[in-house]
C-alpha cells in the first residue's frame, strides 16, 4: 500500500528533474534559430551598403564575393564568416525544434551544408574581373581558389533550396498551406536566377538575396511556433 502511494509521487519528482535539460536546450535552439532570421538580412545589408562605397564596384557586373577583393576586402571576409556561424547555428537549433517531426532531419542538415558554404566563401576568394578590385586587371583564366569558391556557392545554393524544400514538409504540418507552397516556388525562382546569372550578374544577386531573406522568414515562422 506504502509502495503504491509513494511511486507516483517519485514518478513526478522524476519527470520535473528530467524536463529541465531539454527545456534549457530548447531555450537555447530558439535562440539559435534566431540567428537564422538575422543571418540573410544582416549579410545583404553589408553587402550591400559595402557595394554602394567600393570604388569600382557595380551590381549590374559584380558579385557581392567580389567585395572580399582589394583594400577593405577583409569587410566581406568577417561578414562571410559570421553568415556562417549563424546559418550552422541555426541548423543545429532547428535540427533540436523539429527533432522527431516532418523535415527534422533533412531540412536543418541542408542548412548546415549552407552554412559551411560561407566559410569557403571566406577562406577561397572569388577571382577578380569586370573592372573589380579597381584597377585589377582581367582574369583569363579561373584560379583554383576562384573555381573552389564557385564551387562552393553551388553546393551551398543547391543545399538551401533542397532546405527550402524539406523544410516545407514541417511548415506544411503547422499551417498555413500557403508557407508550404511557398517553400517549393521560391526554390525554382532562386534557381532561374541562378541560370540567368550567364548574361546578367544582377539576376544572380537576387536569387541569393530572396533565397537568404525566404530563408529568415521561415525561421521566423518555426521559431515562433515552438515559442507557442
Amino acid at each position: 500500500m506504502t509502495d503504491s502511494l509513494t511511486a507516483p509521487r517519485t514518478s513526478r519528482h522524476a519527470g520535473a528533474r528530467g524536463s529541465a535539460v531539454p527545456a534549457t536546450r530548447r531555450r537555447v535552439a530558439g535562440w539559435a534559430v534566431a540567428g537564422g532570421v538575422v543571418a540573410g538580412p544582416l549579410f545583404l545589408a553589408a553587402g550591400v551598403t559595402q557595394g554602394l562605397v567600393r570604388d569600382g564596384f557595380t551590381f549590374r557586373r559584380n558579385a557581392i564575393s567580389q567585395l572580399a577583393l582589394g583594400e577593405g576586402g577583409w569587410v566581406q571576409t568577417v561578414n562571410f564568416l559570421v553568415a556562417g556561424l549563424l546559418l550552422t547555428g541555426a541548423a543545429w537549433g532547428l535540427r533540436q525544434v523539429l527533432r522527431g517531426g516532418p523535415g527534422g532531419t533533412w531540412g536543418p542538415a541542408l542548412l548546415g551544408v549552407f552554412g559551411v558554404s560561407f566559410w569557403v566563401a571566406a577562406g577561397f576568394p572569388a577571382d577578380a574581373g569586370a573592372g573589380f578590385p579597381a584597377g585589377a586587371p582581367e582574369a583569363t583564366v579561373m584560379t583554383g581558389h576562384g573555381a573552389v569558391h564557385m564551387l562552393g556557392g553551388m553546393v551551398g545554393y543547391l543545399a538551401l533550396c533542397a532546405a527550402s524544400v524539406a523544410l516545407g514538409r514541417a511548415l506544411a504540418a503547422r499551417g498555413p498551406r500557403a508557407w508550404a507552397v511557398a517553400s517549393r516556388v521560391v526554390p525554382v525562382s532562386v534557381l532561374a536566377g541562378f541560370l540567368a546569372s550567364a548574361v546578367s550578374v544582377l539576376a544572380f544577386t537576387l536569387a541569393a538575396g530572396l533565397g537568404l531573406l525566404w530563408l529568415a522568414a521561415v525561421a521566423a515562422r518555426l521559431a515562433g511556433d515552438d515559442r507557442g
